[in-house]
């Protein structure tokens, strides 16, 4: 039989390599993968704020680089290779910006990514000394203040003028030009972070067929005259209104054919599986994790997990986390607490790997980009997820939700076993191909 690598994690116990002993008799009715392959894996990743990389520089230059190669080192780390970030503020920037506030600069000549050299820069200059091949995608929490009514970085809208819009494509051209040249690869936008949500920090609203007149009359054409090699997203969609928003783009044969894929985050967890459904052939995308309050528990983390388990099993090909690094308390500029995979004390000088980041990593560093998902059968199957990885194994992810210890049988790629999983664990099982 193919030999079995067991790691498990606990609220008291974490990243714990367990034995699995397949000379030991197989108990029970077993989770055996079903024969059916699902989507292609593209990545896993979480985004760049400028309170993170603050929060990295009150450590020194080695323990900086030694805390992100816990997220970025692709041999012992949580192997990240797709992540995201805003482009201009972000509600975790330090402070509310765009990347040209010039009004009437229509042509973009005032367009700079000047204030991003102090934070966003070098923070993704620095993961990418652990993973030089990193990809990103980016999105906009608010256009230039003077693109909307009110005049404002929160709330507000779009002004729904061809020369509004036209400039606004331009926006998104010359900022993935200036990060290329920055040697930063952005290969996807999307148009706007959380369209539905009309909020106090940088924010703006936009209708599904907003969305789809801006990409099929404006940003695909653009993209598409200059030969931009960069994928327009419908995203970052936080509404269940399937109907509204992915119905109402994906319908349109020009939008169709500009749009690459569909990223869903918060309250897009409601439409992803009709999404998959109706348009299998896209890709899809959990461009958000949910954020918590800042405690960091153990309880949300389990929460998460279930999150991960949901957007993966309803045909996601990437999930991408919020927060990757936050100051005790994860406390935004705008007032909001919010959990993040790594705490730094800058006061203190320590590292704390909280909760999420074991969720992560347990899905995270044994999927593969070009893994495929296999289909599951029998008990567990609402607690897990497998995938067959390029190399030939199979890596499987499970969840224990109960208090107690509970028995797992699995029989399946060439293995047959049964192991007790631990209470509220998280477990990872990887089988040599």
């Amino acid at each position: 039989m193919p030999r079995t690598r067991w790691i498990s994690t606990t609220p008291t116990a974490q990243w714990r390599e367990q034995t699995v002993d397949v000379s030991a008799p197989v108990e029970g009715a077993a989770l055996a993968l079903d024969g059916t392959r699902h989507q292609t894996w593209d990545g896993w990743g979480g985004c760049f704020n400028e309170l993170g990389w603050i929060a990295l520089s009150g450590l020194d230059a080695d323990a900086r680089y030694e805390t992100l190669g816990l997220l970025f080192d692709q041999r012992d780390g949580c192997k990240f290779t797709f992540c995201r970030m805003p482009i201009g503020a972000s509600d975790y920037g330090a402070e509310w910006y765009s990347l040209n506030e010039t009004a009437g600069d229509f042509a973009m000549t005032h367009f700079s990514i000047a204030r991003d050299k102090g934070c966003l820069i070098p923070y993704i200059k620095a993961a990418m000394a652990w993973q030089p091949e990193l990809a990103l995608f980016a999105s906009p929490w608010s256009p230039p203040t003077w693109f909307k009514f009110p005049r404002a970085y929160n709330y507000g809208t779009m002004i729904w003028q061809p020369e509004y819009l036209d400039a606004y494509a331009r926006y998104f051209l010359k900022f993935v030009q200036a990060y290329r040249a920055e040697g930063i690869n952005i290969t996807q936008v999307h148009v706007q972070n959380e369209p539905v949500a009309d909020q106090k920090f940088p924010s703006c609203l936009w209708t599904g067929a907003q969305m789809r007149d801006f990409i099929r009359d404006h940003l695909g054409p653009l993209f598409a005259r200059e030969g931009l090699d960069c994928e327009i997203w419908l995203g970052t969609l936080n509404t269940d209104d399937y109907d509204g928003y992915p119905h109402t783009v994906m319908s349109d044969p020009d939008a169709y054919r500009y749009t690459a894929g569909v990223g869903f985050q918060w309250a897009g967890k409601g439409a992803i599986q009709r999404t998959h459904e109706s348009w299998p052939e896209k890709r899809l995308m959990q461009t958000e994790n949910e954020c918590g309050d800042g405690r960091n528990t153990w309880e949300y983390a389990r929460y998460v997990y279930d999150l991960f388990r949901h957007y993966i099993t309803n045909g996601a090909n990437a999930y991408v986390y919020w927060n990757m690094i936050l100051q005790p308390g994860g406390l935004s500029t705008w007032g909001w607490r919010q959990n993040a995979m790594i705490t730094v004390d800058p006061a203190a000088k320590t590292v704390t790997l909280n909760p999420e980041f074991y969720v992560m990593k347990h899905f995270s560093s044994i999927i593969a980009p070009g893994a495929t998902r296999l289909g599951l059968k029998g008990p567990w199957t609402g607690n897990a997820v497998a995938f067959a990885n390029p190399d030939g194994g199979t890596a499987m992810v499970v969840g224990n939700p109960f208090a107690d210890d509970r028995a797992l049988t699995f029989d399946g790629a060439g293995t047959r076993f049964t192991v007790t999983l631990p209470g509220y664990s998280f477990n990872t099982f990887v089988i040599e191909g």
